[in-house]
């Protein structure tokens, strides 16, 4: 279940609790029955590790020195010279 932080608008007085994700939000203070605010914190779930950049979400017209897929040459795309099979069988005979 996820934890939830709420802080009184009147007294300031602020907690966690823990609540489905069908309960409803609190809106009553336990200690002066004011009015509450749902606090919002950061996110828990951080992407760490090789295969996650910070390049991978933003606009592809920003400058970045990782090149764009599909727009790099590559040497195995150009074809390399090998001996004729014919030139190859006729030597051997």
């Amino acid at each position: 279940m996820p934890t939830y932080a709420y802080a009184c608008k009147d007294c300031s007085h602020a907690f966690e609790i823990q609540q489905s994700f069908s309960d409803n939000s609190l809106s009553v203070c336990p200690e002066c029955s004011g009015n509450l605010r749902k606090k919002f914190n950061s996110v828990g779930v951080v992407f760490k590790g090789s295969g996650f950049y910070r390049t991978d979400s933003r606009d592809t017209k920003s400058t970045s020195t990782v090149p764009a897929a599909g727009k790099s040459e590559s040497p195995a795309s150009t074809p390399a010279a090998a001996p004729a099979p014919a030139a190859a069988a006729s030597a051997t005979s």
